[in-house]
């Protein structure tokens, strides 16, 4: 009998763990960096199951396997992944550690890529196995690297200048706060793993990861405001070199590790969300004294400064004309049939790149019809794509990078002709009042974001449905689409950012849903900024958000009887608004259409 694929794969592996005296192997989305989006050469996980989502986790053992992921692709995974190979596990329900603890043989040997892996996961499935006097052991060399025989290298492209007058800060300045926070501490350096936090602090970007603007490297930044950076020597340009001038000592990516085991006595922060087992291996080994503590650059880049609040601003006006002009065409052509989802994710690019601005996608556009819509994180493919078919629902989740922004927006649209059920008006409006409700709320300093998480559900609440998402995540500025550490979102199962205070600067999706299985699915989603609110008589600070994003909501899925005359306000002010900043750059039908679409309810 001739194996799959996946099939043939999986077996490959199993051999190659056998060969290496291991008892199974745990494969994550990740790279060095424990980036959510990765370069092709570190999508091991596609690779060995066809699961294509960003987030999830394998684990394989000589007689079953399983595949952990969450409720946003609790449909895909099964349309993808081959049911016979892997069981399908739901996350937080079990854990790859759990599972590893129930079904691993006694005194097992359980392969992990320390590269790959962060030390509480590391430390949480070792005590999970201990029961069954089993462990995890560290490979040198994954595994799948072994059998995957046209594994892409990877990226070469060329590290680039961010310039200051985008940043809004030099890269010294940003270096200067790194080292005053060091010495507060009384630390002698500090390890930057994340892609997002080494683009921040040298203000640097690169194209070394789909979608996310950032270069293959490390940083050890040190207490007098010097750094090391990390970087394979084909991506340096003399133009970085002048940029990052003498106090940044440009080494090769293979002398990180030699570094990190020259810190013998040395007190280095390291944080064990965004840093790998292997950088921890190398600092304890050498005798240095490794203190966990969140990486310093990640909170102030989450708090944008004027000039980057300046710039989305700019970003946001000239995406929101590209989508205006979409939507435009989508009431035009799709009415007509014959465009699908490629069709309609191709065109949007397209409109998007007209800009003359775009630099990439911010990530792959949701681009979903009908029953495939009803799956949050779906992703369009030649297998999957669908016709847009008249008379139905059709959501688009998309977004650009430019140099100045990162954008981010979702809107779900009627496909005429006839008329949207009650169902669907209902459903929509409910989401649409959570989204208004958050956008309008007010809340002390020292609010959390999942504080304010249950605003967004409260009318899908009343009806008895909810969605299996969280309902913000912050973005970057010409950085990561899902940037932390801020996170609107249910607090269970200690969701990572939902504790986080929210401060002004802060970027934040608004994005509440409605999803019903095999049938349709509904989002909207503007960008929102922390700012703050001067209130009459109030006692202490309080804090409102800016909405950022500015395109005309679909109105012929509102069911207005739903709405309170305050939410019908804030529709009339959020719609006068969308026209005042989208009128001046369209013309002709798309004009005639905005205007239509941005008359008051």
């Amino acid at each position: 009998m001739l194996m799959n694929t996946h099939e043939a794969r999986l077996d490959a592996l199993r051999k190659e763990l056998k060969s290496r005296g291991l008892d199974g192997f745990v494969v994550p989305i990740s790279d060095e960096h424990m980036s959510e989006y990765v370069g092709d050469y570190a999508q091991r996980l596609a690779w060995l199951t066809g699961f294509g989502g960003s987030a999830g986790t394998a684990a394989v053992l000589a007689d079953r396997a399983a595949i952990f992921v969450d409720g946003r692709y609790t449909l895909q995974v099964r349309e993808q992944v081959d049911g016979n190979l892997f069981e399908y596990q739901s996350v937080p329900a079990t854990s790859v550690a759990a599972w590893l603890a129930q079904h691993a043989p006694e005194g097992a040997k359980i392969g992990f890529d320390p590269w790959l892996h962060g030390k509480p996961w590391v430390d949480a499935c070792n005590q999970a196995l201990r029961g069954k006097g089993a462990g995890l052991e560290p490979v040198e060399g994954n595994p799948i690297d072994a059998i995957w025989a046209d594994q892409p290298l990877p990226s070469a492209a060329p590290a680039i200048v961010h310039p200051t007058e985008l940043a809004g800060q030099s890269s010294e300045a940003k270096r200067s706060q790194v080292a005053e926070w060091l010495g507060a501490r009384g630390l002698d350096a500090a390890v930057v793993s994340a892609l997002d936090g080494v683009a921040w602090l040298l203000n640097l970007r690169g194209a070394d990861v789909a979608r996310t603007p950032v270069a293959l490297s490390f940083v050890l930044a040190h207490a007098d405001g010097t750094a090391d950076l990390f970087i394979a020597e084909e991506k340096v340009t003399s133009e970085l070199r002048t940029h990052l001038g003498n106090a940044v000592t440009i080494r090769p990516r293979e002398a990180f590790v030699p570094q990190l085991q020259a810190l013998a006595g040395k007190k280095v922060a390291v944080d064990p969300e965004r840093s790998v087992q292997a950088v921890f291996a190398a600092l304890d080994g050498a005798g240095a004294e490794v203190v966990e503590l969140t990486d310093p650059t990640v909170l102030p880049k989450a708090i944008k400064n004027p000039v980057e609040q300046a710039g989305h601003r700019a970003a946001q006006a000239r995406d929101g004309a590209a989508i205006a002009r979409f939507l435009h065409w989508l009431s035009v052509e799709a009415p007509k049939g014959g465009e699908t989802e490629l069709s309609a994710a191709a065109r949007l690019q397209a409109l998007r790149e007209e800009t003359g601005l775009l630099r990439d996608l911010s990530f792959d556009t949701i681009s979903a019809a009908g029953p495939n819509a009803a799956s949050p994180h779906y992703r369009v493919s030649e297998e999957s794509n669908l016709p847009i078919q008249p008379g139905s629902i059709y959501l688009v989740d998309s977004g650009g990078q430019y140099a100045d922004g990162t954008t981010d927006i979702t809107r779900t649209v009627w496909i005429g002709p006839g008329e949207p059920s009650a169902e669907h008006k209902d459903r929509f409006t409910r989401v649409l009042k959570g989204h208004i409700m958050l956008a309008t709320a007010v809340f002390p300093k020292g609010t959390v974001g999942s504080q304010l998480d249950t605003l967004a559900r409260h009318a899908l609440w009343q009806a008895g449905v909810d969605y299996a998402h969280g309902t913000g995540h912050g973005v970057g500025s010409f950085l990561s689409v899902h940037e932390g550490p801020q996170r609107i979102a249910k607090a269970a199962g200690g969701q990572a950012g939902t504790g986080q205070e929210l401060l002004p600067g802060m970027i934040l999706s608004n994005e509440p849903g409605y999803y019903k299985p095999g049938a349709f699915g509904i989002r909207t989603e503007n960008l929102i900024l922390v700012e703050p609110r001067e209130i009459a008589g109030m006692e202490g600070e309080y804090y409102g958000f800016e909405t950022l994003t500015f395109a005309p909501i679909h109105r012929a899925l509102v069911d207005c009887s739903l709405l309170t005359r305050d939410e019908v306000a804030w529709w009339n002010q959020y719609h006068a608004k969308v026209e005042q900043v989208l009128a001046p750059q369209l013309s002709g039908e798309a004009l005639a259409w905005l205007k239509a679409a941005c008359a008051p309810l």
